[in-house]
């Protein structure tokens, strides 16, 4: 089954069977590509398996922790232009703006079945601009609130990571198929209000502070529950796809999903923390 993460879910080298299906192509195309094409393979040609890819054509995990740190870098970059940089006028107006590159850009690039590391680093941009304004404005209504929700969002992560490495917990069977149908319907309805509160509107979703209302703690709850399901799910797939054999640029792809899933966490964190906190 493929990843409750839509950036994952595009490609076909974080699915079971990826491999043997790659080595079976490359068997017929070394079959008929080759002087004699229509004479009988011999050894482990004759079976559809081509010869092991070199080092550095495939994914490893090094791989996907150094692009995936390559992209927080670049995204704690252009948040920290925003947080020291940038006017307070210009907070919520850069917020909104960077929010629409950052969406346009994740319907653009996410269907993509070939990795586009452009796209991926203005998505990163984008996002990191968003996530800067909005994390100064929250600052400024709750001083402390930002490094509460950083040692948060670090804290749960590395709960999830121990309990994907140490405990073997794992989201499968009917459990991911509902996670993944959430995601999708929480994906929707985050799009309605967006498009809603760029309309001037209010749909009581994403309110912050004491006063928020309990759509607003439910929405926000929901989000940190998928978030941290989806980051397991995520680490499943980068494992599979090294297992896989996954393309080296593919890396790029994985990284992506979790920085995505942990911005996600972050912000569902952020909000929370301001439910809790006096006007």
């Amino acid at each position: 089954m493929r990843s409750t993460n839509p950036v994952l879910s595009r490609s076909d080298a974080f699915t079971p069977g990826y491999q043997q299906a790659s080595y079976q192509n490359l068997g017929y195309q070394q079959q008929y590509a080759q002087p004699g094409y229509g004479q009988p393979l011999q050894g482990q040609q004759a079976y559809g398996y081509a010869p092991q890819a070199r080092p550095g054509d495939v994914m490893t995990i090094n791989d996907v922790l150094a692009k995936t740190g390559t992209l927080f870098v670049v995204l704690l970059a252009a948040a920290a232009v925003t947080w020291f940089f940038l006017p307070v006028t210009m907070l919520y107006p850069v917020a909104i703006v960077s929010s629409l590159v950052a969406l346009v850009t994740a319907f653009i690039i996410t269907p993509r079945h070939v990795v586009s590391v452009p796209g991926i680093m203005v998505y990163t941009v984008a996002e990191g601009f968003m996530l800067g304004a909005w994390s100064r404005v929250f600052e400024y209504l709750y001083p402390g609130i930002v490094s509460q929700a950083v040692l948060g969002t670090l804290a749960a992560s590395a709960v999830v990571f121990a309990a994907y490495r140490y405990l073997n917990v794992r989201v499968s069977g009917r459990l991911r198929r509902i996670v993944a149908l959430s995601v999708i319907a929480y994906a929707v309805v985050a799009l309605i209000n967006f498009v809603v509160v760029i309309a001037g509107g209010s749909l009581g979703l994403t309110n912050i502070g004491a006063s928020a209302g309990p759509l607003s703690w439910l929405f926000a709850g929901v989000g940190v529950v998928l978030a941290v399901f989806c980051l397991l799910t995520d680490l499943e797939e980068c494992e599979r796809g090294v297992r896989m054999g996954a393309p080296a640029k593919e890396s790029w792809r994985a990284g992506f999903g979790l920085m995505v899933t942990l911005v996600w966490l972050y912000t569902n964190i952020l909000r929370i923390l301001s439910f809790v906190r006096g006007n």
